[in-house]
Protein backbone atom coordinates (compact mmCIF):
# COMPACT_ATOMS: atom_id res chain seq x y z
CA UNK A 1 0.00 0.00 0.00
CA UNK A 2 0.97 3.52 -0.73
CA UNK A 3 2.14 5.61 2.31
CA UNK A 4 -0.49 9.11 2.22
CA UNK A 5 1.26 11.84 3.28
CA UNK A 6 -2.51 14.40 3.12
CA UNK A 7 -6.07 13.18 3.47
CA UNK A 8 -6.66 14.63 0.17
CA UNK A 9 -4.85 11.97 -1.53
CA UNK A 10 -5.82 9.16 1.46
CA UNK A 11 -10.12 9.90 0.69
CA UNK A 12 -9.78 8.84 -3.39
CA UNK A 13 -7.65 4.97 -1.45
CA UNK A 14 -10.16 5.29 0.98
CA UNK A 15 -13.27 5.29 -1.42
CA UNK A 16 -11.74 2.80 -3.33
CA UNK A 17 -11.19 0.14 -0.35
CA UNK A 18 -15.23 0.64 0.01
CA UNK A 19 -16.48 -0.30 -3.64
CA UNK A 20 -18.72 -2.69 -2.72
CA UNK A 21 -22.19 -0.95 -1.42
CA UNK A 22 -22.61 -3.37 1.30
CA UNK A 23 -19.47 -2.40 2.67
CA UNK A 24 -20.46 1.38 2.98
CA UNK A 25 -23.80 0.91 4.36
CA UNK A 26 -22.64 -1.06 6.87
CA UNK A 27 -20.22 1.91 7.61
CA UNK A 28 -23.03 4.30 7.23
CA UNK A 29 -25.07 2.21 10.32
CA UNK A 30 -21.90 1.73 12.20
CA UNK A 31 -21.44 6.01 12.03
CA UNK A 32 -25.06 6.67 12.54
CA UNK A 33 -25.27 4.06 15.28
CA UNK A 34 -22.29 5.95 17.20
CA UNK A 35 -23.59 9.43 16.59
CA UNK A 36 -26.53 8.46 18.68
CA UNK A 37 -25.07 6.37 21.47
CA UNK A 38 -23.09 9.48 22.21
CA UNK A 39 -26.18 11.91 21.91
CA UNK A 40 -27.82 9.24 23.82
CA UNK A 41 -24.42 9.14 26.85
CA UNK A 42 -24.30 12.37 26.57
CA UNK A 43 -28.44 13.68 27.22
CA UNK A 44 -28.72 11.13 29.79
CA UNK A 45 -25.36 11.98 31.46
CA UNK A 46 -24.56 7.75 31.41
CA UNK A 47 -21.17 8.27 31.20
CA UNK A 48 -20.03 4.71 30.59
CA UNK A 49 -21.81 4.47 27.87
CA UNK A 50 -19.21 6.83 25.89
CA UNK A 51 -17.17 3.92 25.76
CA UNK A 52 -19.53 2.23 23.43
CA UNK A 53 -19.05 4.83 20.75
CA UNK A 54 -16.03 3.33 19.13
CA UNK A 55 -17.27 0.22 19.50
CA UNK A 56 -20.56 0.59 17.72
CA UNK A 57 -18.91 2.20 14.93
CA UNK A 58 -16.09 -0.34 14.23
CA UNK A 59 -17.96 -3.35 14.69
CA UNK A 60 -20.18 -2.20 11.33
CA UNK A 61 -17.20 -1.36 9.63
CA UNK A 62 -14.82 -4.51 10.58
CA UNK A 63 -17.82 -6.92 10.02
CA UNK A 64 -18.19 -5.33 6.98
CA UNK A 65 -14.34 -5.41 5.63
CA UNK A 66 -14.29 -9.08 6.68
CA UNK A 67 -17.54 -10.75 4.95
CA UNK A 68 -18.47 -8.31 2.61
CA UNK A 69 -15.15 -6.36 0.94
CA UNK A 70 -12.89 -8.84 2.19
CA UNK A 71 -10.10 -6.48 2.50
CA UNK A 72 -8.18 -4.76 5.92
CA UNK A 73 -9.51 -1.72 7.02
CA UNK A 74 -8.07 1.40 6.55
CA UNK A 75 -8.15 2.08 10.40
CA UNK A 76 -5.42 0.24 11.25
CA UNK A 77 -2.84 2.34 9.02
CA UNK A 78 -4.64 5.32 9.12
CA UNK A 79 -6.83 5.50 12.11
CA UNK A 80 -7.69 9.02 12.21
CA UNK A 81 -7.85 9.64 8.61
CA UNK A 82 -10.17 6.85 8.63
CA UNK A 83 -12.58 8.25 11.03
CA UNK A 84 -12.56 11.09 9.09
CA UNK A 85 -13.52 9.41 5.91
CA UNK A 86 -16.21 7.41 7.29
CA UNK A 87 -17.98 10.96 8.03
CA UNK A 88 -16.81 12.25 4.94
CA UNK A 89 -18.55 9.25 2.79
CA UNK A 90 -21.78 9.23 4.98
CA UNK A 91 -22.08 13.20 4.28
CA UNK A 92 -21.48 12.70 0.61
CA UNK A 93 -23.73 9.67 0.65
CA UNK A 94 -26.42 11.77 2.39
CA UNK A 95 -25.94 15.03 0.50
CA UNK A 96 -25.89 12.55 -3.28
CA UNK A 97 -22.62 13.60 -4.28
CA UNK A 98 -21.05 10.13 -3.14
CA UNK A 99 -21.61 8.42 -6.84
CA UNK A 100 -18.98 11.42 -8.09
CA UNK A 101 -16.61 10.61 -5.69
CA UNK A 102 -16.54 7.29 -6.21
CA UNK A 103 -16.26 7.82 -10.11
CA UNK A 104 -13.46 10.41 -9.46
CA UNK A 105 -11.91 7.85 -7.18
CA UNK A 106 -12.02 4.87 -9.61
CA UNK A 107 -14.69 3.01 -8.16
CA UNK A 108 -17.00 2.54 -10.71
CA UNK A 109 -14.21 1.31 -13.06
CA UNK A 110 -12.96 -1.14 -10.93
CA UNK A 111 -15.90 -2.94 -10.15
CA UNK A 112 -16.96 -2.99 -14.13
CA UNK A 113 -13.42 -4.57 -14.67
CA UNK A 114 -14.28 -7.03 -11.47
CA UNK A 115 -17.17 -7.70 -13.29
Amino acid sequence: MREYTTYRDFFPYYLQEHAKPGTRYFHYAGSILAIGVLIFALASQTWWMLLLVPVSGYFFAWVSHAFVERNKPATFTYPLWSLRGDYHMLFLALTGKLDGELERAGVGRRAASES
